[in-house]
């Protein structure tokens, strides 16, 4: 396989439900390697449940999610696709980073030993090599003198940027980001909008539900227009933002624009 093509995600036809409520309604996007798609959509549909889905955080009841071919949460045996192992599974969000809105980093652990914590634990790099891999990732976003610092002793933008260099930490070909500064401090979310613009050079697969349409205008390629749990408009962010065909996503631009 090309490197071209490390990342490339196919969401097909999925669906989730929670008891009654259908979370996600034939769900099917192509979400190329390398590309920056950015989901967008009112409170309540399905943005963040379909994220959850692709690193198999949420279970899918019908449909299939694939990256590079490989099908997430299943092995396929004659023809039929059956749940994998929990360490099997592990193993495979390697390749799928997930930055939450609330950073969940571990408070009793140092910036530092919440970076190589994952690497080490799962014998991916020598302890030696995690910490420079480390210093490496905290100097890309922008915090190497606070890598002794407690998550208490950060910034609400402090902590989302250690949360990105700890998903950078095992390599990942996909970094998946829930609403990401949606926590913060207005003054603060500009820090973490610099170091998700700068990932989006490296060629990194990154799939980012935002409400911040102005970002997504400068970084997306793609965008992904979500309500009541299906995808009511999908294409480049420039057709999507200035020339949306369905009168649902018109709507929503003009009250958010």
């Amino acid at each position: 396989m090309s490197t071209a093509a490390r990342g490339n995600i196919i969401i097909n036809q999925v669906y989730k439900k929670y008891g009654a409520h259908l979370a996600l309604q034939d769900i099917s996007l192509n979400i190329p390697g390398g590309s920056v798609t950015v989901i967008i959509g009112p409170s309540g549909s399905g943005k963040t449940t379909l994220l959850r889905t692709i690193n198999h955080l949420e279970k899918v009841d019908n449909g299939f999610i694939q990256i590079d071919g490989e099908f997430i949460g299943y092995k396929n045996k004659g023809n039929k696709l059956y749940e994998l192992a929990e360490k099997d599974l592990l193993k495979q969000r390697e390749s799928v980073g997930y930055v939450f809105q609330n950073f969940n980093l571990f408070p009793h652990l140092t910036v530092l030993q919440n970076i190589i914590e994952a690497p080490i634990a799962r014998k991916l790099l020598s302890k030696a090599d995690a910490i420079h891999k480390a210093k490496q990732l905290l100097e890309i976003v922008g915090l190497s003198d606070k890598i002794n610092a407690w998550p208490k002793q950060l910034s609400g933008g402090q902590q989302q940027r250690v949360a990105i260099a700890r998903a950078l930490a095992l390599d990942p070909k996909v970094i998946l980001f829930d609403e990401p500064t949606s926590a913060l401090d207005p003054e603060l979310v500009g820090d973490v909008l610099n170091v998700i613009r700068d990932l989006a050079r490296l060629g990194k697969t990154l799939v980012i539900v935002t409400h911040e349409i102005a970002f997504a205008r400068e970084v997306a390629d793609y965008i992904v227009f979500m309500d009541q749990g299906r995808v009511i408009e999908q294409g480049y962010t420039r057709q999507i933002l200035e020339q949306a065909e369905q009168q649902r996503t018109r709507d929503f631009l003009s009250r958010v624009l």
